[in-house]
């Protein structure tokens, strides 16, 4: 099998040096002009550059990790790769399944894929970690999935437990990199991490500003990994990518992020999800609106049970008042942070009912420090300012694992 290299090839493999401990990356990328991320302007992803991978493939026995997102061009990776003659052993889906199909903390069962006949292992639920006989002969695995660039997104946790496997095991990993929807916003609270969850597990703010293979050179990097071996990982960067121009997804990365607009507000409205108040699960713009039975506002909506995307929705059947964010995603990401008056100001209406927050809220913001700020009536400059002074550690610690200007 021969394949073409073009000149302007990136390829980043990054490794331990077992002698100081150290993430090294090797850089064998030829000088590029980086104009937009779109294909007229030379943008591809990192599994759309399959002359730089395939050579790494051959011979071997693969496995890998994707789902709907692992587009290249218009045909799906595991087709791709059948297509052109590389051994496919095993298929791993995270959450929401191989397809995308399944809702938030639905359990997803192993199962085949009718397409290919390919076995598919489900690494959600009570199987998060690929057990050791769940990896026998594979050789090397591919990685490959849309991330959104938000703490809560548990690819990212996804990411972590098979970079532990894989490294327990003597497999490489080689994850194929794409944009972060939110690029280089770096905003949130850093966790204290006292009891990691799968949607809390590194202390990292909410916008964490990497795209998924930066992230993982920084879990390898800062040694965030619980692992008896040094993980051999590989990351095959994105040609021609601008971090801080805006990317719109080509395929929904789960089936409640629906649109850009979704993206957009996800990372300031899904802290609502450990309070009283409907986000919209249940109904056609999920993360794009926020209310509740007994708020008040000028935007009414009835969540509803809708099989693969909420199956029982917060207020089911109940008539929600609130207020709708459909078009106000753009303005979030222009502004470079996450919107926190929303949920404040929902608080601010219920802060005299107890149950404003539910237990899981604590899991979300990794921590209590930030509800005892607003039941201490702490004003949204107050809350941000708290948070600087990890913020700018954070964001020094991040650009050593930048693979893009």
């Amino acid at each position: 099998m021969k394949y073409i290299f073009w000149l302007s090839l990136t390829l980043w493999a990054s490794f331990f040096s077992q002698a100081d401990n150290r993430l090294i990356k090797q850089d064998l990328k030829a000088e590029i002009t980086y104009v937009e991320n779109t294909p007229e302007a030379g943008f591809r992803t990192g599994a759309e550059r399959m002359e730089v991978y395939l050579p790494l493939l051959e011979g071997k026995k693969v496995g890998v990790l994707t789902n709907q997102t692992g587009m290249v061009g218009e045909v799906h990776l595991v087709d791709t790769l059948m297509a052109v003659g590389v051994e496919l052993v095993r298929i791993y889906s995270p959450e929401h399944g191989f397809r995308g199909q399944a809702e938030a903390g639905e359990k997803v069962d192993h199962q085949t894929d009718q397409r290919t006949g390919l076995p598919i292992v489900s690494l959600y639920g009570s199987n998060r970690k690929p057990k050791p006989e769940q990896l026998e002969g594979i050789d090397i695995m591919l990685f490959d999935l849309q991330d959104v660039g938000v703490r809560f997104y548990t690819y990212t946790s996804t990411l972590h437990y098979l970079l532990e496997a894989c490294s327990d095991a003597g497999i490489p990993v080689m994850v194929l990199d794409r944009p972060n929807p939110n690029g280089r916003i770096v905003d949130g609270n850093i966790p204290d991490l006292k009891k990691p969850s799968f949607v809390c597990m590194h202390p990292v703010p909410i916008l964490h500003g990497l795209t998924i293979g930066e992230y993982a050179q920084m879990l390898v990097g800062e040694a965030w990994l619980n692992t008896t071996g040094l993980p051999d990982l590989t990351v095959i960067a994105c040609e021609q990518y601008l971090p801080n121009k805006p990317y719109e997804l080509p395929v929904a990365p789960s089936p409640n992020l629906a649109n850009q607009n979704a993206i957009y507000l996800y990372a300031s409205l899904c802290l609502f999800e450990g309070t009283k108040m409907s986000i919209g699960r249940g109904t056609d713009h999920p993360f794009e609106v926020f209310g509740h039975p007994e708020f008040e506002g000028p935007f009414e909506f009835t969540p509803q049970s809708i099989p693969g995307f909420a199956l029982n929705p917060k207020h089911q059947d109940k008539l929600c008042r609130g207020k709708s964010l459909q078009g106000e995603g753009e303005r979030v990401y222009m502004s470079r942070q996450l919107n926190m008056s929303y949920l404040l100001d929902a608080y601010q209406y219920f802060k005299n009912d107890s149950d404003f927050f539910i237990p899981f809220f604590d899991v979300l913001a990794g921590g209590s420090e930030l509800r005892l700020q607003m039941e201490a009536g702490l004003s949204v400059k107050a809350i941000r300012d708290s948070w600087r002074s990890g913020l700018n550690e954070f964001e020094s610690l991040s650009k050593s694992y930048y693979l893009y200007p």
